[in-house]
């Protein structure tokens, strides 16, 4: 229950509420009610920078429930978020409704994150990163060279989706859809992560043996993490193709794994929380340095061109220093942000 200076509980249903008090209900609500809303008054190059959000949201939820949850680190998650893109785009060209292909897509990659994943059993911390960086080069070559199950160099191309004869052909009409998938993903982590397979998943990335001793299945576990994580990668993958209409294979190289990775650290490894403030955070970088760029430009054209040429190097600084000053990332900050105005002005 809600107290003058906290929360109290008497029961453990009331503990495990994912927002317990009646304040935090009130002010997602208006939240949400504010991102129904933004489409009426964003332009279209704001309504597509919130719809990339979107789905970066889905893939670096999906990347910190295997690695920040469960503690394997990938270096192949932008590999599967293609392997996601081709399965709904191949789905899609030959004549299969839009939901049955995301969920297709979403089984397709659950099933190729699992076979990466056996070495899992036997790999752990740098070896099993060196393990799904081989996943990420063999099947990058796999798009590259599929013939026409990928489309080769040149690619898919893709129809708006449509819905019970309704197509979501302009950015305000995927705002919605990818919102709905967005905070699908979002509840769905939350709720496994409530589970037992989320406490085993956190046993298994704090103490492994630990882990064993006390009866978690490791080999089990991890391969569920390896599913789960890929399933939603490939959801993501699944409605990036259908929202920019091309797939290929340059869009999922190891500058997208490493893109996702920063989100999850930057936000908060174990956070799903973290998970929407990286892939905020990092969606919207890129933008501003262009911003920055083009409002320099008509001043100062040569300093404009080294901030586009320093995009890469401002991307790494930042990281380091999230490293270095924020090692727990975003929500840490966030927690202490609200921790401080909880019970202001007292110390404590």
């Amino acid at each position: 229950m809600q107290g003058k200076c906290g929360l109290f509980f008497t029961s453990y249903p009331g503990e495990a509420q994912l927002f317990p008090s009646g304040f935090q209900k009130l002010m997602i609500g208006l939240f949400l009610l504010v991102l129904l809303a933004a489409p009426a008054v964003l332009n279209v190059y704001l309504t597509s920078v919130m719809n990339l959000i979107f789905i970066a949201v889905i893939g670096a939820v999906s990347l910190n429930l295997l690695t920040g949850v469960c503690g394997q680190i990938s270096l192949g998650h932008g590999a599967f978020i293609g392997v996601g893109a081709y399965a709904a785009g191949q789905c899609t060209l030959h004549g299969v409704p839009f939901p049955l292909a995301i969920l297709t897509a979403g089984a397709v990659t659950a099933l190729v994150g699992m076979v990466f994943g056996v070495p899992s059993l036997r790999l752990k911390g740098i070896y099993l990163a060196i393990a799904t960086l081989a996943a990420q080069l063999v099947l990058e070559y796999v798009f590259l060279h599929g013939g026409e199950l990928t489309g080769g160099s040149n690619g898919l191309l893709l129809d708006s989706p449509s819905l019970f004869g309704f197509s979501f052909d302009t950015d305000a009409r995927m705002y919605y859809l990818l919102f709905f998938f967005a905070a699908a993903s979002l509840l769905m982590v939350s709720n496994i992560m409530r589970t037992k397979f989320g406490r085993a998943f956190v046993s298994i990335r704090d103490f492994y043996l630990s882990a064993e001793i006390v009866g978690v299945n490791l080999f089990q576990y991890k391969l569920a993490a390896f599913g789960l994580s890929s399933f939603l990668a490939g959801v993501a993958g699944g409605l990036w193709a259908h929202y920019t209409g091309y797939v290929s294979a340059e869009q999922f190289n190891i500058g997208l794994s490493i893109s996702y990775l920063a989100m999850i650290i930057i936000g908060g490894l174990g956070s799903v929380l973290g998970s929407v403030f990286g892939a905020v955070f990092i969606t919207v970088l890129p933008e501003v340095l262009n911003v920055l760029a083009n409002g320099l430009g008509a001043y100062m054209p040569e300093i404009s061109q080294h901030i586009v040429a320093l995009r890469e190097g401002v991307f790494g600084l930042v990281l380091i220093l999230f490293l270095i000053y924020e090692p727990e990332g975003l929500a840490h900050r966030w927690r202490l942000v609200k921790a401080y105005w909880k019970l202001y002005p007292f110390a404590h």
